[in-house]
């Protein structure tokens, strides 16, 4: 009882204000001089690939872009690396197991305040829709759904994919050359 009356009791108070030492507005409660820091989220996803080359897609089911097809990806949470998170998207969205074998890209897109780190990965199991997956599916190169692909980020990494299919190391890929406008 003392708990609800002391929670009931506080009313959120908080202005936009610069705070000392910092050089853009930010939400700072009033009674307590508490800043409340809004940061990016970071997205962890792969191109997974398996034995004979085929891609790894999961088409939406889940807004934005509901219908569309993706790679499996979604936002890192607490307490896991990012390797660990796209392995945890890639069994959430298509019930697969991954082995991560290296950093694909990363990618700013501060229009939606996001950072995607995608990696390379090899398919460990077999697949199935998960429950924000319509379904899944395993693509040849020529058979991708190019023109129904979700965000510009999943062609980026298709792309740079097939760039590095064959190497066995190389630097990451950042956002390509002209893509400002759709970014930012």
């Amino acid at each position: 009882m003392t708990d609800e009356l002391a929670i009931s009791s506080i009313t959120p108070d908080f202005s936009t204000a610069v705070p000392d030492g910092d050089d853009r507005e930010r939400r700072i409660c009033n009674t307590c001089g508490f800043v409340d820091y809004v940061n990016p989220k970071i997205v962890a996803g792969s191109v997974v690939t398996d034995k004979d080359g085929k891609v790894l897609l999961c088409r939406r089911a889940i807004e934005p872009r509901k219908g569309f097809w993706t790679l499996p990806a979604g936002f890192m949470e607490e307490n896991e690396t990012v390797e660990q998170a796209a392995q945890r998207e890639a069994k959430e969205e298509a019930c697969a197991d991954i082995r991560i074998q290296q950093m694909l890209a990363v990618y700013s897109v501060p229009r939606i305040s996001q950072v995607q780190i995608m990696f390379r990965a090899t398919l460990e199991s077999s697949i199935d829709s998960g429950p924000e997956s319509l379904e899944v599916g395993m693509f040849d190169w020529k058979d991708i759904p190019w023109s129904e692909l979700a965000f510009p980020t999943v062609i980026w990494a298709l792309t740079h994919y097939a760039a590095t299919r064959h190497l066995q190391a190389f630097p990451p890929f950042t956002n390509p050359p002209g893509t400002e406008k759709i970014t930012r």
